[in-house]
C-alpha cells in the first residue's frame, strides 16, 4: 500500500475528508492533492497529518530476523 493510500485509508477511519486533513495540516486542499498524487512527504509531514487526527506515525527497519532498527 503506498503512503497515499494509507493517509486515504486515515481519512475514512478518522471519519474527515482529504480536504479537512489538508486544513488541519496548514495547507490547501490543492496543495495538499498535490503531494498525494506525487507520493512526496517527508517523515515530519506525516508526523503532522498523524497528530491532526490524533494518531501516531511510526517508522522502523525490521530485519528479517525481526530485530527492529
Amino acid at each position: 500500500m503506498t503512503i497515499s493510500e494509507e493517509i486515504k485509508v486515515l481519512c475514512v477511519r478518522s471519519n474527515i475528508s482529504m480536504a479537512e486533513l489538508a486544513r488541519r495540516v496548514g495547507v490547501s486542499p490543492q496543495s495538499f492533492n498535490g503531494k498525494m498524487k506525487r507520493e512526496s512527504f517527508t517523515i515530519s509531514e506525516l508526523e503532522v497529518i498523524a497528530d491532526a487526527v490524533g494518531a501516531s506515525f511510526e517508522r522502523k527497519f525490521v530485519l528479517y530476523n525481526g530485530e527492529e532498527v
